[in-house]
């Protein structure tokens, strides 16, 4: 059983938090299933919206998925969390994809 299957294992068996969704979106994100990732990071975020880490990868999988103005929106709600935490890398890393994504247009 790979880490994808034992994740989603996980889930049907009724544990659902921000870390085992985040782990899942993860796990399809190196899969190159970017709506499935963007699905679980979105429930990631659900369960803790101070989760800057899932904000990041959450707006990589929207625009790896076409989905440019999710993906914007990702991570200007991402730099929000993260600046007000203090993570400041986060913060730096979300403000550089984002820059991308607006001057891509």
């Amino acid at each position: 059983m790979n880490m994808t299957e034992r994740f989603e294992q996980m889930l049907a068996t009724g544990q659902d938090n921000a870390l085992l969704r985040f782990s899942l979106g993860n796990a399809y994100y190196k899969k190159q299933r970017f709506a499935d990732a963007a699905e679980q990071l979105r429930a990631a975020v659900a369960h803790d919206p101070q989760y800057s880490a899932a904000w990041k990868l959450l707006g990589r999988a929207l625009a790896e998925a076409g989905d440019a103005a999710g993906a914007i929106q990702a991570y200007r709600e991402g730099i929000a969390v993260a600046e007000a935490r203090g993570d400041k890398q986060a913060s730096k890393e979300m403000q550089v994809f984002l820059r991308r994504l607006e001057r891509a247009g």
